[in-house]
C-alpha cells in the first residue's frame, strides 16, 4: 500500500476544509435584504439600537422572514460560530424528541410515567402519581404544587421526582417544572435506547444543519433535557422556522405536522401560576412551549435566550442573552417589529440597509453594573 506523501495529505486536508465549508454554506439559512421580504431596514434598526439601548445585556438577534435571513447581529465577544446556553429553551428540544417517539411507536403521549421507571418507583405510589402521563409532564401539568428541588450541580434525579408528592390530578394544574423535563428526557432513553443528544442527532439537528450541539448529561446518564444545550443562534432561528413550516424542511417532513400543532398549541391555563408575571408569561402552556400575544409561541430559556415563532407574520426571531429583562425583549418586538411587517415586498433602500448593517457591526456586550 502506497503512503501518501506530506503534500498529499495538505492537498486532502484542504479539500476536505472545503467540502466541508461548503455543507455548511449550504445548510445555512439563506440571506436576503429586509425589504425583498415586506419589512424595512429602518425598522430593524430601530428595534437593535432601542434593544441595546434597553436591555443589558444581549449577545445576538436574528430574524427571519419568509424563510430569509433579513437581519442578524452579535454584541461583541459574541459571534455568529459561537455555541451558547440555551438554559430553558433546552426544553422545546426534549419535547421534539418526545413527539418523534411517539411517531415512531416507540412510546405514547397517554404512557403513566412509572411504565418507564418500575425500579425507581416509590413502594406505594400515590393515586395522582400512578395516573401522571406524558401528556402531563409535556404540559408542565404533573400535579406538584411546588417544584421538585434540585440543584444545577447535581442535577435533577428520578427517585427524587417520583418521591416528590403529586397534590393535584395530573393535567389539571400548571406547575413551570424543569425536573419534569428532565423525566422526559429519560422516558426518551428508556423508550429508544439513547439519550435526547443522541437520539436528536439523525432527525433533527444534522437534517437542519446544526453542527456540534452539546448537551450536558446528569449523573444518571440522561441528557438534562430541562436545560443544558448549547447551541448557536442560526441554529435556534432554523429550529422555529422548521416549527413556522410544520416540520417541513426542504421538501421532507421531519416532524409530523401533527405534532407541530399539538406541540404549540394551549394546552393549560397559566394566568394564575406564579411564574406568570409578565403579560407573555399567561397566554397559556403547551408542550414545552409557551403561548404569546398576537398568535406566536416560543420556547425560551433562562437570561433570554428565545425562539419566538410568528405565523401570522411568518416570521421567526432568534435571541440569545444574559438579562432578566425577557418581557422587554418581547415587548420590543411587539412595538418595533410587529407593525413594520407588509405582506408585499417594499422598495429597495441601499441606503437604509448600510446603515442597518452598520449599527449590527458594531455592538458590544454591556451587562448591567452590580
Amino acid at each position: 500500500m502506497k503512503i501518501p506523501s506530506p503534500i498529499h495529505l495538505v492537498v486532502l486536508s484542504l479539500l476536505a476544509a472545503s467540502i466541508w465549508q461548503t455543507h455548511a454554506a449550504d445548510q445555512a439559512l439563506p440571506r436576503s435584504t429586509p425589504e425583498a421580504q415586506g419589512i424595512s431596514s429602518a425598522a430593524i434598526r430601530d428595534f437593535i439600537e432601542t434593544a441595546d439601548k434597553e436591555i443589558h445585556t444581549l449577545h445576538s438577534f436574528m430574524l427571519v422572514r419568509h424563510g430569509q435571513v433579513v437581519a442578524e447581529a452579535w454584541w461583541k465577544p459574541e459571534s455568529a460560530d459561537k455555541n451558547h446556553v440555551m438554559w430553558s429553551l433546552s426544553k422545546s428540544f426534549t419535547s421534539t424528541a418526545v413527539g418523534l417517539a411517539a411517531e415512531e411507536g416507540k412510546l405514547s403521549l397517554e404512557d403513566p410515567v412509572l411504565k418507564f421507571f418500575q425500579d425507581e418507583s416509590p413502594a406505594a405510589p400515590s393515586e395522582n402519581l400512578k395516573a401522571m402521563r406524558v401528556r402531563d409532564l409535556l404540559s408542565m401539568s404533573g400535579g406538584h404544587d411546588v417544584e421538585p428541588k434540585f440543584n444545577f450541580t447535581n442535577g435533577p434525579s428520578v427517585k427524587g421526582f417520583l418521591a416528590h408528592p403529586v397534590v393535584h390530578k395530573p393535567g389539571t394544574w400548571f406547575r413551570y417544572n424543569t425536573p419534569g423535563s428532565y423525566m422526559l428526557s429519560a422516558i426518551v432513553t428508556k423508550a429508544t435506547g439513547k439519550t435526547v443528544l443522541e437520539y436528536l442527532k439523525p432527525r433533527l439537528f444534522e437534517p437542519l444543519g446544526i453542527e456540534n450541539p452539546e448537551w450536558s448529561t446528569s449523573a444518571e446518564g440522561y441528557s438534562l433535557g430541562g436545560y443544558g444545550l448549547f447551541i448557536r443562534t442560526e441554529d435556534i432561528a432554523k429550529f422555529g422556522q422548521l416549527y413556522l413550516q410544520k416540520g417541513k424542511w426542504h421538501g421532507q417532513q421531519l416532524l409530523p405536522e401533527k405534532w407541530v400543532e399539538q406541540a404549540t398549541a394551549k394546552h393549560v391555563e397559566n394566568s394564575q401560576a406564579p411564574s406568570a408575571k409578565t403579560i407573555d408569561w399567561q397566554q397559556g402552556y403547551g408542550f414545552q412551549f409557551w403561548r404569546c400575544q398576537h398568535n406566536a409561541y416560543r420556547g425560551d430559556g433562562r437570561d433570554g435566550q428565545i425562539c419566538l415563532v410568528i405565523p401570522e407574520h411568518d416570521a421567526v426571531v432568534a435571541i440569545t442573552a444574559q438579562t432578566g429583562q425577557m418581557q422587554t425583549e418581547l415587548d420590543l418586538v411587539w412595538s418595533k417589529l410587529l407593525p413594520a411587517f407588509r405582506t408585499e415586498p417594499l422598495a429597495a433602500a441601499p441606503a437604509e440597509n448600510e446603515k442597518l448593517n452598520q449599527a449590527a457591526a458594531n455592538l458590544s456586550a454591556h451587562p448591567a453594573k452590580k
